[in-house]
């Protein structure tokens, strides 16, 4: 264990950090910022959830001169929601010693970013598309950066951006500090790294620290055609505070939003399909709680940093085990637990025997729930419901009338009225999803060996190319009790310190 006063921090950056709360360094964190520190390149391979941004934020704010007013740092992220997220905590970071950090990044007006660039921001976080722009208009001059951090590599060498950032790379100055942060470490990475990195020290997360060990992980084994029972069924046992659930497709997420809302729960989708402006509200709605369940694909959900989630549900099973990791470590974060549960169909049982290898950890097979099941659960929070207001409301108004019924009833009768009567029962009402091809386990290969052509490719952070991974698009039609109206209560969490994460 180690905590972030033992690393070699300035005093006016572990303020910040002790402001936003957190004292254990996570172990990215821990073996990276020492040597970030002493103005080394840097490799380091780690999942999303893993505490990365603060690893290479905390050197990169230490490196800055609030003096100069030029641009001193540079982060290339491969899509929206991370730029925006990176440069929410850069700026959080850096609070106290007055550097700033700016997202750029498509789907929003350019003329907008430049009046931005204006205020002189030390530090850009941007996706490649937006960042060629910028530099094309030259709005954005590259010729004092000091720190270029490419985060989340892989991904944006899965999305078609490898020769941008050739290109970014090329217009730094060479006398810098490169940091590259990527899941895994396929060839064209590789190639990155000898050519525009010099001696790199390799820092690797292992694979038992990335699926995150307060995570319990559960699959379900069924047929596609009853994977939405179970899943309003599950929602109805178990209540969650916050859930994310990941489809494979964005007609996938269309259909199963609607779904959801049909059945009566507050949920809504996002995929790269969704403008900037809707995906932005979708995530603001969810962060604060007004919707409880998040419909997601992988590209969409890449980089979201959302506190409190507590359930994520794979209701398709991931094409890759990186993703699965990525997926579960929505949850589960800054000590706090988490649960996962996994749809596999019979002929998905060897995808899930994969992704287990992957991870090196066994999920427990449930069996799948009854719709007495779910009854259980929807009349358990209804007793939760009474039970907190016997021990914390005031109900003298009503003793009277209790008194009443209770000289013409037994007080178990009355009781099991009141239960019936305030429980909701679980909705059947029929609703019809378009099936998806089941994921068959193959060899495993390369995910640097897609780079598929850019031929009339938008350069924004959401390009066809990632939209096609997404799939779909040519078949798809378009803790507080009591916290909603659907009853979901907090579930409790363990107290740990908390951890950048």
């Amino acid at each position: 264990m180690t905590m972030f006063h033992e690393l070699g921090i300035s005093e006016k950056i572990m303020k910040s950090i002790q402001a936003m709360g957190f004292e254990e360094a996570t172990p990215i964190q821990s073996e990276t910022i020492p040597v970030s520190l002493q103005g080394k390149d840097v490799i380091g391979q780690a999942q999303t959830g893993t505490g990365k941004t603060a690893a290479f934020g905390i050197p990169m704010i230490e490196k800055i001169d609030i003096k100069n007013t030029f641009i001193q740092g540079i982060v290339v992220a491969p899509t929206r929601e991370l730029a925006i997220q990176v440069a929410e905590e850069l700026n959080r970071i850096g609070q106290f010693k007055g550097v700033k950090a700016l997202p750029i990044y498509g789907g929003q007006d350019i003329n907008r970013q430049i009046r931005a660039l204006k205020n002189r921001p030390q530090i850009i976080v941007g996706t490649p598309g937006r960042l060629m722009d910028h530099m094309n208009r030259k709005t954005i001059r590259l010729q004092n950066i000091q720190v270029v951090v490419l985060d989340e590599a892989d991904e944006m060498l899965n999305m078609g951006f490898i020769e941008d950032i050739e290109a970014i790379l090329k217009e730094v100055p060479e006398v810098r500090q490169t940091l590259l942060f990527s899941a895994t470490m396929p060839e064209p990475i590789r190639k990155i790294a000898e050519n525009f990195m010099n001696d790199p020290v390799q820092i690797k997360v292992k694979a038992k620290e990335m699926t995150v060990p307060n995570i319990e992980q559960y699959y379900i084994e069924m047929q596609e055609k009853k994977k939405f029972d179970v899943l309003t069924r599950l929602l109805d046992m178990e209540s969650p505070e916050l859930a994310i659930v990941f489809g494979r497709t964005k007609r996938r997420v269309d259909e199963l939003s609607e779904a959801l809302n049909t059945r009566g729960y507050a949920a809504e989708g996002i995929h790269g399909d969704l403008t900037q402006a809707k995906r932005s509200s979708v995530l603001k709605k969810f962060k604060a709680g007004t919707i409880e369940v998040l419909v997601a694909t992988d590209v969409a959900a890449r980089g979201l940093d959302i506190s409190g989630v507590t359930h994520v549900y794979n209701f398709d099973i991931p094409q890759d085990p990186e993703s699965y990791v990525h997926r579960i470590g929505r949850t589960g974060r800054a000590g706090k637990t988490g649960l996962a549960y996994t749809f596999v169909t019979p002929r998905e049982i060897g995808q899930l025997k994969n992704i287990e290898r992957t991870t090196k950890r066994s999920m427990e097979r449930k069996p799948v729930p009854s719709m007495d099941d779910a009854l259980e659960g929807q009349k358990q929070i209804t007793a939760e419901k009474i039970l907190y207001t016997i021990q914390n409301e005031n109900f003298s108004f009503y003793k009277h009338m209790a008194e009443e019924l209770l000289d013409e009833h037994d007080s178990v009768t009355v009781v099991a009225a009141a239960i019936k009567l305030l429980t909701k029962e679980p909705d059947q009402t029929p609703v019809q999803l378009t099936a998806e091809a089941p994921v068959v386990a193959k060899e495993r290969k390369g995910r640097g060996g897609d780079n598929r052509s850019r031929d009339n490719r938008s350069r924004d952070s959401y390009s066809r190319d990632s939209r096609r991974r997404e799939g779909g698009g040519s078949r798809g039609k378009g803790g507080n009790f009591g916290r909603n109206s659907r009853g979901r209560s907090s579930s409790p969490s363990a107290s740990r310190k908390k951890t950048f994460k």
